[in-house]
């Protein structure tokens, strides 16, 4: 059973989410809050495995208190908002966030959305995941990854190379996992990537860990700006 947290200052908002993930017989709604920082007392106390956290809220807003919940290093936060600007993307993931997701999102995306965040994988909406790869390989600012949650899958990565630059690593791959490393890039989901590669899904997750594992990277999103920025992505 997964754990959850509700952090947003509107009570409908939370009722929403609560209905909706309540009706999945593998997670549970454990607790609200209305602010980010009775979100950060809750997150303390209840110590849930995922927090659905908004962005502007009173008394602590949400980028401070998604870097104040992951500091306690027991809960993973997924960001919720209206407001699609980079500012909250890159701020949200500096914070340390997991997850950032529109509110306007269909509820098997959020459902979907926990679950992910929870399993210790990064998550981003595909609009979100073209603005951070097109900032980050235009060389512009970057999420800060060294305080954000690392994942079974291997060590918190480095600053990524200057666009252009040869690709760390690489040759480390098999043939495989490089065909996998590329449809990563693509924003393939372990799914469609079996049916591209003709491989089993557990497979795929199994090669996708190996290939995060040896070239250092995080998450699923250090990968695709791996692919992106050393030109891999074909």
């Amino acid at each position: 059973m997964t754990s959850v947290l509700l952090v947003d200052d509107q009570q409908l908002v939370r009722s929403g989410f609560r209905l909706i993930l309540e009706l999945e017989d593998d997670l549970t709604v454990v607790g609200e809050a209305a602010d980010g920082a009775a979100g950060v007392e809750a997150a303390r106390a209840l110590r849930p495995d995922v927090v659905l956290m908004d962005v502007q809220m009173p008394v602590v807003d949400g980028i401070e208190a998604t870097r104040r919940v992951v500091a306690e290093g027991t809960s993973r936060v997924l960001v919720l908002t209206t407001f699609d600007d980079d500012a909250y993307v890159f701020d949200a993931l500096a914070a340390g966030a997991s997850g950032f997701l529109l509110k306007n999102a269909d509820p098997d995306h959020l459902v979907d959305a926990v679950r992910t965040v929870a399993s210790g994988h990064a998550l981003l909406s595909p609009e979100v995941t073209r603005r951070v790869v097109e900032r980050m390989v235009a060389g512009g600012a970057a999420p800060r990854t060294t305080d954000a949650p690392a994942v079974a899958a291997g060590p918190v990565a480095a600053a990524p190379e200057p666009a252009g630059g040869p690709a760390p690593g690489l040759d480390r791959l098999t043939a495989r996992e490089r065909q996998v490393l590329e449809q990563v890039g693509r924003g393939l989901s372990n799914a469609e990537i079996a049916g591209v590669l003709f491989l089993g899904e557990a497979t795929v997750k199994t090669h996708v860990s190996n290939v995060l594992a040896k070239l250092h990277l995080r998450d699923r999103v250090q990968a695709v700006v791996y692919v992106h920025r050393h030109g891999l992505a074909g």
